[in-house]
C-alpha cells in the first residue's frame, strides 16, 4: 500500500542503494591505496627486513671477484638445471650479505663464496609484492598500483583546490577540540606538510604501474607481442641466443676491470643472461654517488672483457629520468636520514587517507545518515590490515617460510571485513587499536628474544616497534589519565 500511496518510493529506494553502493567503491578504492602505502612506508627498508627476518646468515662488508665466481659456479652445480639468469646481490649497507638468484631458486653463501642456506625472506617479499602489485599477477597489479598513484595525484590537486585557506592554516591544530575538528586538523595539516612528497610519490608511482601500459601497448604495435624488444631502449637488449654450451661466465674478471677502471663506484649486482651458453653476457650494475639514477650497467662478453655502458648515466635525457624514477619513488637516495623520513611521511600518508574517509563518514553520522557498517569495515582496514601483516609474520616464524601468506593475507581480511559489514559491534577502532599495539610490543620483544644475537639495524627494527605500539595506545592512556584527573578534582571540589 505505501508503495501505491507513494510511487516514487521504490525509486528513492533504488537511489539510496546505489549511494551505499557508491560510498563501498570509494571505500575499496581508499582501502586499497592505505594498503599500498602502508606497505610502501615498510618497502624503504626491504633490505633491513629481510635482514630482520632472516637472522643468522652469513654476512659480509665485501667479497672478492674470485669468491663471487666461485658462489656463481657452487650454487649452478649443486641446482644441477639449467637457467637463464643469475643474479649476485652483492653485500650493501642494508643487507650486508651475498645472495646468488637463479630461475631454479635462491641462496645465501660467505665471504669465500661457499654456499651457507636457502634465501627465504617469504615475509618481506609478501610485503613488497603487496606494495607493488598488491599481490595480483604481476603486469594487472602494477596496473592497479599505478592508478593508485594517478589518483593520489589527484587527490593532492582537488585537496589544495578545495581548501582555499589550507596553506594559512597550515599549522593551526586542535587535537583536543571534537573529534570531527581534530581529524579535520590532522588530515589538513598532514596534507599541507606532506605535499611536496605526496606529489612526487604519487607521480612516480603513477609512472612506473602505467609506464608499463605503454611499454606493453608499444611490444603489441611494433615489436609482435615481444615486451623485451618495447623496453630495450631504455634498460638495454637481450644478448643474441646462442644455444651452443659454454662455460660459466667469467663474472671474477668483469668485477676486476671494474675495480681497476672505477674503483670510486660501488657494485650492487651482478647479472649473467643467457647463463653458460655462446650467447651469455655480463652485467655489472654500480652506483653512482650523488646520481638519482639506480646506477648503471656495464656490460661484459661471456670472458670478462668489457663491451660498453648502458647508457642511464649518460644517455638520452629520458634514458637517464627513467632510471631516476626508482630512487625517487623509494627513497634510496641520500642514505639512512632520507629513508627515515621516507618511514615518517609515508606513515603519515596513511594517516591522512585513513582520517579523510573518517572524516566523510563522521560527517554522514552528523546529518543523521549513520553507517555503523562501513565504520566497522573502515576500522577492519585500517587496523585489522596491519594486524594481519604482524600474525603473518608469527606465521612465517612457527611454520616456516613455505606458506602462501599473500593468500592467507587477503582471505582473513576478506573474511574480517565481512564479519565486520554483519556484526559492526565486532570490529570497534579502539579494540583493533590495542590489539594492533600489543602485538607490535609483542613482536619486538619476541624478536629479541627468541631470534638470537642481532645486529644494530635488526634491534632498530624491534625498538620501533615497541615505540609505535606506544605511540598507538600512547594518547588514549594520556586522556584517560586527564580524565581521571578531573573527576578527582570535581569530587574534591564537591567535598
Amino acid at each position: 500500500m505505501a508503495d501505491a500511496v507513494n510511487p516514487a518510493a521504490p525509486k528513492e529506494g533504488f537511489v539510496a542503494r546505489a549511494l551505499k553502493g557508491h560510498a563501498a567503491l570509494g571505500l575499496l578504492t581508499g582501502a586499497l591505496l592505505y594498503l599500498v602505502c602502508l606497505s610502501g612506508a615498510l618497502a624503504v627498508f626491504q633490505q633491513d627486513l629481510q635482514r630482520w627476518e632472516e637472522p643468522g646468515a652469513a654476512e659480509m662488508t665485501s667479497i672478492s671477484p674470485a669468491a663471487v665466481q666461485r658462489a656463481i659456479e657452487g650454487t649452478l652445480e649443486r641446482q644441477g638445471k639449467a637457467t637463464d639468469h643469475a643474479y649476485v646481490h652483492m653485500p650493501t649497507r642494508g643487507l650486508p650479505r651475498t645472495v646468488v638468484t637463479t630461475d631454479n631458486g635462491a641462496n645465501y653463501v660467505d665471504a669465500q663464496g661457499n654456499y651457507d642456506r636457502p634465501e627465504a625472506h617469504a615475509w618481506t617479499q609478501f610485503v613488497l609484492y603487496l606494495h607493488y602489485y598488491l599481490n595480483l599477477p604481476a603486469f594487472w597489479g602494477i596496473m592497479v598500483t599505478g592508478a593508485l598513484g594517478a589518483m593520489l595525484v589527484a587527490a593532492v590537486v582537488t585537496g589544495v583546490l578545495a581548501h582555499p585557506r589550507i596553506f594559512r592554516d597550515a599549522f593551526r591544530m586542535r587535537l583536543r577540540a571534537q573529534p570531527q575538528l581534530a581529524r579535520a586538523d590532522l588530515h589538513n595539516r598532514f596534507g599541507v606538510w606532506l605535499l611536496p612528497f605526496i606529489a612526487a610519490l604519487g607521480f612516480t608511482g603513477a609512472v612506473i604501474g602505467l609506464g608499463q601500459l605503454v611499454f606493453y601497448t608499444a611490444a603489441q604495435e611494433r615489436h609482435g607481442g615481444n615486451l623485451e624488444e618495447a623496453f630495450a631502449p631504455i634498460f638495454g637488449e637481450h644478448p643474441l641466443h646462442d644455444p651452443a654450451p659454454a662455460p660459466v661466465a667469467r663474472a671474477d674478471r668483469a668485477l676486476e676491470w671494474m675495480a681497476q677502471n672505477h674503483p670510486d663506484l660501488f657494485v650492487s649486482y651482478v647479472t649473467i643472461e643467457e647463463t653458460a651458453t655462446a650467447g651469455q653476457q655480463i652485467s655489472v650494475l654500480a652506483e653512482h654517488p650523488r646520481r638519482l639514477i639506480y646506477g648503471e650497467n656495464y656490460l661484459f662478453d661471456g670472458k670478462g672483457n668489457f663491451k660498453k655502458t648502458l647508457g642511464l648515466a649518460d644517455g638520452a635525457l629520458g634514458q637517464q629520468a627513467a632510471a631516476s624514477v626508482y630512487k625517487l619513488h623509494f627513497g634510496t637516495y641520500g642514505g639512512i636520514p632520507v629513508e627515515l623520513a621516507y618511514l615518517v611521511f609515508g606513515l603519515a600518508l596513511c594517516a591522512i587517507i585513513s582520517t579523510g574517509t573518517t572524516l566523510w563518514l563522521m560527517k554522514r553520522r552528523a546529518r543523521g545518515l549513520p553507517s555503523p557498517r562501513l565504520e566497522a569495515v573502515w576500522a577492519v582496514t585500517i587496523w585489522g590490515s596491519p594486524i594481519l601483516m604482524t600474525g603473518a609474520y608469527w606465521l612465517r616464524v612457527v611454520a616456516g617460510p613455505q606458506l602462501p601468506f599473500a593468500a592467507l593475507f587477503w582471505s582473513a581480511l576478506v573474511l574480517a571485513t565481512i564479519l565486520a559489514a554483519l556484526r559492526p559491534a565486532l570490529a570497534p577502532s579502539p579494540t583493533l587499536r590495542r590489539v594492533l599495539a600489543a602485538m607490535l610490543a609483542l613482536t619486538g620483544i619476541g624478536h629479541v628474544i627468541f631470534a638470537g644475537p642481532l645486529p644494530m639495524g635488526s634491534l632498530l627494527i624491534d625498538a620501533a616497534l615497541c615505540l609505535g605500539a606506544l605511540a598507538l595506545v600512547g594518547p588514549e592512556a594520556l586522556h584517560l589519565r586527564r580524565r581521571e584527573r578531573a573527576g578527582q578534582a570535581h569530587l574534591a571540589a564537591q567535598s
